[in-house]
């Protein structure tokens, strides 16, 4: 089927290495030095992995003084193996692997499992064949469910817990570049190293006992399986869970004891399968709360909050509502996430935290000397300002024009390309989008362009602090009388509706007195059906690509702007080639007042089969025109915004 990198003639029940790697430690949640990056497992035999990839970076090897210098038989065999398959091929067969376990074409098509179990069931039978039952319930683990923000305030519970020493385990969606994305062990991507030693060992396992009544898992409960399997075996204190969709029928929800449950903000979003009401979407987020144990929310409308108390006092949840957190509680300190949406995010984190050391018997412990009703702990203000997550509220600056290649002189001529990515997808989030980016391009436009550290030519740098990350200031003059356009890159996946999105994300900037002078509707690199690394193939044949979503993206562009009905006015072709397709550099400056749909004439607005030319096209005219600064928002989907970073990463 796939090409392993290796197997082994028996099940490996103690641990990928045939190594017994749940030895029961003196003190789970022990006061101690924090692990760094040395994330090994702490009975793995490292000198197996030394021996393979001396090379990989990000490891800290050590021998544990209770391992045996002898290597065990299958931990040989799966030496013998691996050596022979080269690190990425044996990624890319993985990735293969993945994409197998994909049962929809697109979002929103249904789903056809087979066999004759429910979803919880099957998990419950994936963790009995991988021998994972007991290990998972004796983690300790925070679980959030919510409709936007979940990811922030997981984010924001890793970074404090492992700040305060804690070893965490981390486990979102989606992923924007690489599915390692997805689990994190102490604040780090997975290496792949690991990730395919654990993932194979979970394939051929499940492989070896797929029956019609129990086929293969699809892609998310896989994954799911996969992050518990790592979380054991990487013996973190604690695990943070974040729901994929819903919550009561997630693959998440086999966890049957959390330490305690969070329920970020809700609105409506997947209600193909979560219902049609804010009621009903509740309904699905409450079904991770577990009897008696304790949950947080934020401030909810009321239909939500109602449906959320009814299912706490069936299960006698004590279920409390967080305020957003007061800014003067950091201390001068600035939340790493940008938006003032993410204070309601880290207020419900610091309340999960806190609830966590409580249950875990760590905060008199750890925090003994600090007041934790009037003040945040140190180690709370240094997690919720060096959280970090990709895609929402994320600047980027274009390394192409500050390279190592390029001189001094020719990056002197080069304009400025920037840009503020974030995947918003729902018409909450988008709207809480739209005001992050009218507030930071207005910053920038304000002040001398924040640059990267290796840029060239600056005569002089100030250090200045934003949104929780240290950036360079360009105070060299010529900066200020930059140009300065403002670009919408978007996308957003069929299930979505636009005419909700586009409307809401250009009356609040425009709000703001934020507008843009060109937007560009261009479709994604990533296919639904199809699991890909940092370092897969970009097709390259865009002659047949389907682009009727994005030129009706297109027509609701002009209709917004413009105030008229341009459906019969904008006949074109859904399937263009490539040369046909590479905009004008005049484009950018055509005056959008000349726009005229009536006569097939559009200043405003572009279709582009292909998003590398798009980031082609925004470099191309920064490099002819030292004076420009393009401000480029990509928004609509985290898939776009993937692809953006996996395009300028390269």
């Amino acid at each position: 089927m796939f090409p392993a990198p290796f197997h082994t003639s028996t099940h490996l029940k103690g641990g990928i290495f045939g190594v017994p790697l749940f030895q029961k430690r003196e003190s789970q949640f022990s006061i101690r030095t924090p692990w760094g990056l040395s994330s090994s497992p702490a009975n793995v035999d490292t000198y197996s992995l030394r021996k393979i990839y001396s090379q990989e970076k990000g490891f800290t090897y050590r021998k544990m003084s209770s391992q045996s210098t002898e290597k065990p038989e299958s931990d040989v065999a799966i030496i013998d193996c691996m050596q022979d398959v080269p690190l990425s091929d044996s990624y890319e067969a993985a990735m293969k692997a993945l994409s197998s376990l994909i049962r929809q074409q697109k979002r929103g098509d249904q789903k056809i499992t087979g066999g004759k179990y429910g979803k919880l069931d099957r998990m419950r039978m994936y963790f009995k064949i991988l021998d994972l039952e007991d290990h998972v319930a004796g983690l300790k683990i925070i679980h959030v469910a919510g409709t936007k923000g979940k990811g922030s305030t997981c984010t924001f519970c890793e970074a404090i817990l492992r700040e305060s020493g804690f070893r965490t385990g981390l486990f979102t969606s989606p992923h924007l570049i690489d599915v390692r994305e997805r689990f994190r062990i102490n604040g780090v991507d997975i290496s792949e190293v690991k990730f395919l030693l654990y993932f194979w060992n979970c394939w051929n396992q499940l492989k070896e006992h797929e029956t019609e009544d129990l086929p293969m898992p699809p892609l998310f409960q896989f994954l799911t399986v996969l992050a518990f399997k790592i979380f054991v075996c990487e013996q973190v204190d604690v695990s943070i869970i974040e729901v994929g969709l819903g919550g009561r029928n997630d693959s998440t929800n086999v966890i049957e004891k959390p330490v305690v449950c969070g329920i970020t903000s809700l609105g409506m979003d997947h209600t193909e399968t979560l219902g049609n009401t804010i009621g009903q979407i509740a309904s699905h987020k409450a079904g991770i709360f577990k009897h008696q144990i304790p949950a947080f929310t934020v401030s909810q409308v009321s239909e939500a909050m109602d449906v959320l108390q009814e299912n706490a006092q069936e299960l006698m949840v004590p279920l409390k509502v967080v305020e957003p957190l007061d800014s003067k509680a950091l201390n001068g300190l600035k939340l790493s996430l940008s938006g003032d949406h993410q204070f309601s995010n880290a207020g419900l984190a610091v309340s999960l935290c806190k609830s966590w050391f409580q249950r875990t018997g760590n905060w008199e412990k750890l925090f003994q000397k600090d007041n934790g009703e009037a003040n945040l702990p140190e180690a709370f203000l240094r997690g919720l300002s060096t959280a970090h997550l990709s895609g929402r509220a994320q600047i980027v600056h274009d390394s192409s024009s500050s390279s190592s290649n390029i001189s001094s002189e020719v990056a002197e001529t080069l304009g400025d390309l920037i840009f503020y990515l974030d995947g918003a997808h729902s018409p909450e989030s988008i709207e809480a989008c739209a005001k992050w980016f009218s507030v930071v391009v207005k910053g920038n436009d304000q002040s001398p362009s924040l640059v990267s550290s290796s840029s060239h030519g600056i005569e002089s740098i100030n250090v200045v602090q934003q949104n929780g990350y240290m950036q360079h200031e360009k105070c060299n003059t010529q900066e200020f009388n930059k140009i300065s356009k403002k670009i919408l890159i978007f996308n957003c996946m069929e299930v979505r509706d636009p005419q909700i999105l586009l409307p809401r994300l250009v009356s609040t900037c425009a709000s703001s007195g934020t507008f843009f002078s060109k937007a560009i509707f261009v479709p994604s690199i990533s296919t639904y059906n199809k699991v890909t690394s940092g370092t897969s193939v970009i097709p390259s044949d865009i002659s047949s690509k389907d682009l009727s979503w994005q030129f009706g993206l297109q027509r609701l562009w002009e209709r917004i702007v413009h105030g008229i009905d341009t459906d019969s006015l904008l006949e074109k072709s859904t399937k263009l080639g490539g040369a046909e397709t590479l905009l004008r550099r005049e484009f950018l400056y055509e005056d959008a007042s000349n726009c005229s749909p009536s006569n097939g004439y559009l200043a405003c607005s572009a279709v582009i089969p292909s998003l590398p030319l798009t980031i082609k096209w925004l470099r191309d005219c920064v490099r002819e025109n030292p004076s420009l600064r393009l401000q480029v928002l990509v928004t609509g989907s985290l898939h776009l915004v993937g692809d953006v970073l996996k395009l300028i990463r390269r």
